[in-house]
């Protein structure tokens, strides 16, 4: 079994190019529906986050997995094929399970170390097996890229050296401002992200909050834990009238805030307008930034932003790439062995199939024997079938190991006429699906 990942990133690809793939609601159940219907892919789990999408599959043909994956990313952006290898990155199997433990661990994000992107990695893996379009490796994969990504935020402290993307978000409006105090802050949406540039922006002296949302409950919710005022949607452009600071992180399909409705809106402004755009696909129209006297920053632009604790996460994160060294290994070993569990089992059976037969074709030859002459011919029976598999299932093991043990396990299959049912082999590959 082979993983395979398909996957973009900010560091490869630009905004525009990631809202065209981002997969959330009724475009990944699509998604997924079209990931089913692919006989090459037997498993699947989509990562779809700001900075990333990355589509991990499991296949037994590796070229046609391979070929079907990236068939199916191509359709969804509608690139050419020139382009498309300058942006997607499609890893071995090795590379591919490095990646996950890495990102995971927040080796990959856009501000090395950021807190939410383990809760991003669980959530997309818990919405692939409630959907059914998981499969136990892929299962067994999540689990330990989750596990990895605890142990190195409890072992290294990265975590409490990080920042997120709100973080630099508000970062960026201390450089566009100076200080932040008797500022006016607008937040569209309501969810953790939007929380936690609240979080930071009160830290930093603001004290007008509104916070406006599709769903108001949801907005009042926010601004009562900060002491701000929620306001409906409508409402909106009403708000951008007065608002120094527009941070907006929702999970609309369609810009929330466009140029033609903005423009009204700044006829009688005396003062600057920071709008600084943190969803994917983005919230804010990108021909705003042509308007004088408004500056607007997308989640790509924040990369610029200095971190003044960049050194010490850089030595946190030397210490989580032992970690994921050692786990990779595990992992590894782990996957390898799947292919010839159920060929060295069948193999096995075969023998004492053989010695069975043999052992009691004997004894009917031999006629009476006593108790003690049949265990002899059983102990010498078993001894020559287990010291002629021996050196086999030693060597299939260490086979598995590298890129031809499936090869092996198949020349061991037709040289020994080992016959194994589909059960078996779904046994084998499904082994932790009921894990975690």
């Amino acid at each position: 079994m082979y993983i395979l990942l398909a996957g973009l990133s900010h560091k490869t690809a630009p905004v525009e190019l990631r809202e065209r793939i981002a997969l959330s609601g009724k475009a990944l159940e699509r998604f997924y529906q079209d990931i089913k219907e692919e006989p090459a892919l037997e498993g699947t789990v989509v990562l779809s986050t700001c900075n990333r999408v990355e589509v991990y599959s499991t296949t037994r043909d590796l070229e046609a997995g391979k070929k079907a994956l990236r068939e199916l990313v191509a359709r969804r952006l509608e690139v050419d094929d020139k382009y498309l290898d300058r942006v997607l990155y499609m890893p071995n199997c090795y590379q591919a399970i490095e990646h996950l433990f890495r990102v995971a661990s927040g080796l990959e994000s856009m501000v090395l170390g950021e807190t939410e992107i383990l809760g991003q990695v669980r959530g997309a893996y818990d919405q692939a097996r409630e959907r059914g379009v998981s499969s136990g490796v892929l299962n067994t994969l999540f689990q330990k890229a989750i596990s990895v990504g605890k142990r190195v935020r409890t072992e290294t402290g990265l975590d409490r050296n990080a920042v997120s993307i709100s973080y630099a978000a508000v970062e960026k409006a201390k450089q566009v401002f100076g200080s932040l105090k008797g500022r006016t802050v607008l937040v569209v949406g309501a969810g953790k992200m939007s929380g936690l540039a609240l979080g930071y922006l009160m830290d930093n002296g603001v004290t007008t909050v509104v916070v406006s949302n599709r769903s108001y409950d949801r907005a009042l919710e926010l601004a009562q834990k900060v002491g701000g005022e929620a306001v409906r949607l409508n409402r909106l452009y009403e708000e951008l009238k007065t608002a120094d600071i527009v941070i907006s992180c929702t999970a609309a399909s369609h810009y929330v805030i466009r140029r033609e409705d903005l423009e009204p809106c700044l006829e009688k402004r005396s003062t600057e307008l920071l709008l600084i755009d943190i969803a994917v696909p983005r919230d804010i129209d990108p021909a705003i930034s042509g308007i004088p006297g408004v500056h607007l920053y997308d989640i790509d632009d924040l990369n610029n932003v200095v971190e003044s604790n960049l050194l010490a996460r850089q030595r946190a994160a030397r210490q989580a790439e032992r970690i994921i060294a050692g786990e990779i290994e595990e992992f590894s070993d782990w996957l390898a062995t799947l292919s010839v569990v159920p060929v060295i089992k069948a193999l096995k059976a075969r023998g004492e199939e053989i010695r069975e037969t043999e052992v009691r074709r004997a004894l009917n030859r031999l006629g009476n024997l006593t108790s003690r002459e049949e265990k002899v011919i059983n102990a010498l029976a078993s001894s020559i079938v287990n010291r002629l598999l021996h050196f086999p299932v030693v060597n299939l093991k260490e086979m598995a190991a590298g890129d031809r043990g499936h090869l092996y396990a198949e020349v061991t299959k037709t040289l020994f006429q080992l016959e194994m049912d589909a059960e078996e082999h779904a046994d084998a590959q499904n082994q932790d699906r009921n894990q975690g």
